[in-house]
């Protein structure tokens, strides 16, 4: 994939866009004076190559500008890759349209999202060749898988002015966040060391790994569910013992027998005794007492009455003895007891009310004396029915007693009872234990451990046969071969162009650890960071990428074929620099000679790789460096020229 054309259209839809056009196969230079736009090619490029996040300055290009397209070749094809303005920190609208060789830059007023970033790098990886290849990181890495895509590749593609002379890091956005770690892991697929198959045995393997972890944790939880059993297991038998389950357990039972006892202890049955009947006597005793009870007071109540009649009946007794004997004294009346009872005696007056006659007094003390002889017949009846009552009421205090004894055996027999049932509770909870234990226990057996210890030997088996497909395939050596044979070139070119320590060096090369370059001297290794001035870094950072782009054309790697550079000779030049063709004393030779190997390179890969430099240096007494100008941002007449014209910012 090559570039051939860049456009961007002004935000009020006018329709002449501004667009800059490429060669394909070729060194190309962008040169002009500073703060004409030159640096801002690279990003837009890397924008429409479906990067989410845009670094695009504010001004003049936000002001202006509304849509960027990027018209890109392959090999019989052309795709048209349109990302519109922003809005925010992000977008992820595009537009793509495919065709063949005929297909051109699309009008203003046919610039409509189609599509997404998604969907834009998928197409780009297609037809870049980019197999479905997702890497798996090791196992316990952090970092989740990913599919390799134009995101990964076109990270070799671009050298801002700021990272084109950092000691530190030698790829594009390598020092932002992840960026680092993504290209040590795609690095290895897009120098063709490592593919779908070494991916998916890594992935197999991760897997298999996984599966023998798992095997081990169920493994190791059996052991430790077993030992568990058999501590609970000998605990249970002692409290089977204890309730008196079991009459004998061992002191240290293996494990066997200690299932064979807990089961004996299951077959132990408890017969339940109801309490049914004993509250059935209860209620009958109770109920008897009640009743013997009613009788007693009934007794008391007969038998109060009946001493309330004996003291009534002495009383009355007693008083007829006493009038009796005060009636007898009439006995010894002689004449006197035919007087007339109507006349006094003593002055023989008539009586207003007659006294009674002697003879009337005689029948009355005749009737005293028969009631008093009745009544004294009537006293042994009442005394022998008194008799009866207190010999019946001692007989219902005799059952009183005994149904009061009853009822306190009857209490001591609940006690019982009530203990005997709590026995029962404790030794059916102890079997439920038990029963329970040895149904957990089940899986803990001594085949299922053996069933376990097979599967991890199993999938021991399957990672050990895995990891040596993997070594095989030794990524990481033949990684390094492939490294070795671009640091052919890196050294041969590092000498050419006469870098700090390449006169002496064995071999210039990239460190895949380091993500830099490292220079192999008799004396030990160096790394870029303690090589100095900018010139150099400069310098090793141009034939590490034109080496590894030159190894990506010979062996037709899915990597883009440009190579954008921005300011490659700021080194040269004082910081703030308006024209570089202004400046007399600068290392002009140095500076055609940076020039001159792109050139090289560039007509070394035979129109496969095409080199975009932007940069304030004009070679003007170089005729094919004048040639390789596809825009030159000086003024002329006194008409300013830049990325952004002039009309769009008035």
């Amino acid at each position: 994939m090559q570039l051939l054309a860049l456009a961007l259209y002004h935000r009020d839809g006018r329709p002449t866009p501004r667009v800059l056009r490429f060669r394909p196969g070729a060194l190309n230079i962008l040169t002009g004076e500073s703060e004409t736009g030159k640096s801002e090619i690279l990003d837009i490029v890397d924008y429409c190559l479906g990067r989410s996040t845009p670094n695009l300055p504010d001004e003049p290009i936000d002001r202006t500008v509304g849509w960027y397209a990027l018209l890109v070749a392959f090999r019989d094809s052309r795709m048209v890759l349109a990302r519109p303005r922003p809005a925010g920190a992000s977008t992820t609208h595009a537009m793509i349209r495919t065709g063949d060789e005929t297909l051109d830059l699309p009008r203003a007023d046919e610039l409509t999202p189609n599509s997404n970033v998604a969907a834009l790098r998928s197409q780009l990886s297609a037809r870049l060749g980019i197999e479905d290849f997702r890497f798996q990181p090791p196992p316990g890495a952090a970092r989740a898988a990913f599919d390799v895509s134009i995101g990964q590749a076109a990270l070799l593609c671009f050298q801002n002015q700021n990272e084109i002379a950092d000691k530190k890091a030698l790829f594009h956005r390598q020092t932002e966040n992840g960026i680092a770690q993504a290209l040590k892991d795609t690095l290895p697929y897009l120098l063709g060391a490592a593919g779908p198959e070494q991916a998916l045995r890594r992935y197999h393997l991760n897997e298999a790994q996984r599966a023998q972890r798992a095997a081990q944790r169920k493994l190791d939880d059996a052991h430790r569910h077993a030992a568990a059993v058999d501590a609970s297991g000998l605990a249970l038998l002692r409290l089977a013992q204890s309730e008196g389950i079991l009459e004998e357990v061992p002191a240290a039972p293996a494990p066997e027998e200690t299932r064979a006892l807990l089961e004996q202890a299951l077959t132990v049955t408890v017969s339940t005794i109801g309490p049914v009947d004993l509250r059935d006597r209860r209620q009958a005793l109770n109920d008897e007492r009640r009743d013997l009870r009613e009788q007693l007071q009934q007794l008391d109540e007969a038998l109060a009455l009946v001493e309330r009649w004996q003291k009534q009946g002495q009383a009355f007794t007693g008083e007829l003895h006493l009038q009796l004997g005060r009636l007898k004294s009439l006995d010894l009346l002689g004449p006197e007891r035919d007087h007339d009872s109507t006349v006094c005696p003593m002055c023989t007056r008539p009586l207003d009310e007659p006294d009674a006659s002697a003879a009337e007094i005689n029948r009355l003390t005749e009737q005293l004396s028969a009631e008093l002889d009745q009544a004294q017949t009537i006293q042994p009846i009442r005394d022998e029915h008194r008799r009866s009552l207190q010999t019946e009421r001692e007989a219902v205090v005799e059952r009183l007693r005994v149904n009061g004894a009853q009822l306190r055996e009857l209490a001591a027999s609940d006690e019982r009872m009530r203990n005997l049932q709590e026995q029962h509770v404790r030794i059916a909870r102890v079997q439920g234990r038990i029963d329970q234990a040895l149904t957990a226990g089940t899986g803990s057996s001594v085949g299922d451990i053996g069933r376990l210890r097979n599967d991890l030997v199993l999938a021991q088996e399957n990672v050990a046969t895995l990891q040596a497909l993997i070594d095989e395939d030794d990524v990481t050596a033949e990684t390094e071969r492939r490294l070795t044979d671009i640091a052919a070139n890196m050294t041969t070119w590092a000498k050419r162009l006469n870098l700090g320590q390449a006169a002496s060096a064995d071999e210039v090369a990239i460190s895949l650890s380091q993500l830099n370059v490292v220079v192999r001297r008799p004396l030990g290794r160096l790394p870029l960071n303690r090589i100095g001035s900018a010139k150099n870094w400069i310098g090793y950072h141009l034939v590490a990428h034109l080496a590894l782009h030159t190894y990506f054309r010979l062996h037709n790697r899915p990597v883009p074929n440009f190579l954008m550079l921005d300011q490659p000779t700021q080194a040269f030049f004082p910081a703030k620099i308006k024209d570089a063709t202004t400046v007399q004393d600068a290392d002009w030779a140095t500076v055609t000679a940076y020039f001159e190997l792109l050139r090289d390179v560039a007509d070394l890969n035979e129109g496969a790789l095409q080199i975009i430099v932007c940069d304030h240096a004009n070679l003007t007494e170089q005729p094919w460096f004048q040639e390789a100008i596809v825009e030159d941002w000086r003024p002329v007449d006194g008409h300013r020229k830049a990325l952004i014209p002039t009309d769009w910012v008035d």
